[in-house]
């Protein structure tokens, strides 16, 4: 008996002396050879030069997996890549996400550009239905049972829809498509981290826990996010902390979230770092001034949040030069929804008094900001022929409560987007903030024939 206790602290004690060697303890030694393949999914859902920051942190994003030993042939890429070799780029060839301005975009993959950006390719790729993709590389997540998918998509997006460079992604079918994948057998765990206005929205109420997936999100389902590194408003409104290159002008570099994720990913060592860890890092990052930020938040099986960034990431050498961690938030700082507008009133400021630019610009500012007026007061005309000025008011307002998705019927809220954009116009990255609106007419029992008919009397043609 005795002989055999012996044996058994033998085997412990080498066990242990060669976990230590290898530089990690036997949990995470155990936890190391139980990770299987993995996989990434990164999207950029926009498009133009003014969205610049989109596709900056999916290249960004890529050069980290990459770094921490993800194969190319397991990051699979959605970016209309029309940024880097833009007329209007000064760097050409370059993408920064940074201030410090190392190049991001190269040796990206380039497997789904411009129009095979889309939502069914994206479905598509998750559920490895190579038959059902148009054009693009043809990679698919062919995912087993053992391995792990990390998933980081950012766009513009609305209460319940995400944005694609053509049509929306409703919440709905997004979640329905993560079920299909665990229904499948082809994963072990699934992260999702989610930049867009309203994110929250796209999970709240509708994602069931386990599914083994954790999804942390920009923002709460009724508030926006913000893009970071915007460079400096006027000398009365300067930066806080680091503009950007001054030939950005008008440009936000990233998005606040994406940056805090990526940069303590950069940070951090990722084999002791954990989900939850840096959860906790970009929430008091992107919620340090909420004047210029937001809530950061959780949905899904949060216990997968104690996993070790590694297990998604892979982990790499620690490149504290290449970040920055102060958390002070300032006008640095500028809103999703405002970053169009923010763009084209510096490119009127640059532009020389009295020129073909000076006019070209100031229209573009004259027509942008008259299309937000006229949605605000397209929608806000139909809710008061539905319900009244008083109760129409209320009704655009009103927010569920945490816990209940936007909508009851998701057929009515796509059916009624689209009489709405048929009759008053698409709703730009702006007016997307309008769906939770609809979602509500849809909510409060408006039949089909009754909301077409305000929906032309609001915006005759």
């Amino acid at each position: 008996m005795i002989f055999r206790y012996n044996i058994c602290i033998v085997l412990l004690v080498v066990l242990s002396i060669w976990a230590s060697i290898e530089g990690r303890s036997i949990s995470r030694f155990l936890t190391d050879e139980t990770v299987g393949t993995k996989w990434a999914v990164l999207v950029a859902g926009s498009h133009g030069w003014w969205n610049y920051r989109h596709q900056a942190d999916v290249c960004h994003a890529y050069q980290i997996l990459k770094k921490g030993g993800l194969k190319d042939e397991n990051i699979i890429v959605f970016m209309y890549d029309d940024i880097a070799n833009n007329t209007m780029n000064p760097r050409p060839g370059v993408i920064i996400n940074n201030p410090h301005g190392q190049n991001v975009y190269k040796g990206v993959p380039k497997d789904y550009v411009g129009k095979d950006v889309s939502a069914d390719n994206f479905f598509n790729v998750i559920l490895a239905n190579k038959s059902g993709i148009t054009g693009g590389s043809g990679k698919v997540l062919k995912s087993g049972p053992n391995d792990h998918i990390f998933i980081y998509y950012v766009d513009h997006g609305g209460p319940g829809i995400l944005s694609m460079p053509t049509g929306f992604m409703y919440a709905k079918d997004l979640t329905d498509v993560l079920k299909k994948k665990h229904a499948s057998g082809t994963y072990n765990k699934l992260v999702f981290y989610l930049e867009s206005c309203e994110s929250g929205s796209m999970f709240d109420g509708l994602l069931p826990k386990g599914l083994n997936i954790y999804v942390t999100t920009a923002s709460k389902p009724n508030e926006d996010s913000w893009g970071t590194y915007c460079g400096q408003v006027s000398a009365s409104d300067p930066c806080l902390v680091e503009c950007s290159p001054p030939e950005f002008k008008g440009l936000c570099l990233g998005d606040l979230n994406s940056v805090a994720w990526m940069e303590d990913s950069e940070a951090q060592d990722r084999r002791t770092a954990t989900l939850g860890d840096q959860y906790n890092v970009i929430a008091k990052r992107t919620a340090a001034n909420l004047a210029y930020g937001s809530h950061v938040m959780q949905y899904g099986d949060t216990g997968i949040s104690v996993d070790a960034l590694f297990q998604y990431m892979g982990a790499a050498s620690v490149n504290h030069s290449y970040v920055s961690m102060n958390f002070k938030s300032s006008s640095q700082n500028v809103n999703q929804r405002d970053a169009e507008l923010f763009y084209l009133k510096s490119k009127y400021e640059d532009a020389p008094e009295g020129s073909d630019e000076h006019f070209k610009t100031r229209a573009e500012l004259t027509k942008t900001m008259a299309h937000r007026s006229q949605v605000d007061r397209s929608i806000e005309h139909l809710a008061e022929l539905l319900f009244g000025a008083e109760k129409g008011n209320e009704l655009l307002k009103t927010v569920r409560p945490a816990g209940q998705p936007l909508v009851d019927n998701w057929d009515c809220l796509k059916f009624y987007v689209k009489t709405f954009e048929a009759q008053c116009g698409k709703l730009t990255s702006y007016g997307k903030k309008h769906i939770r609106g609809i979602a509500n007419i849809c909510n409060a029992g408006i039949e089909s024939e009754q909301m077409t008919a305000a929906t032309a009397q609001a915006c005759p043609i």
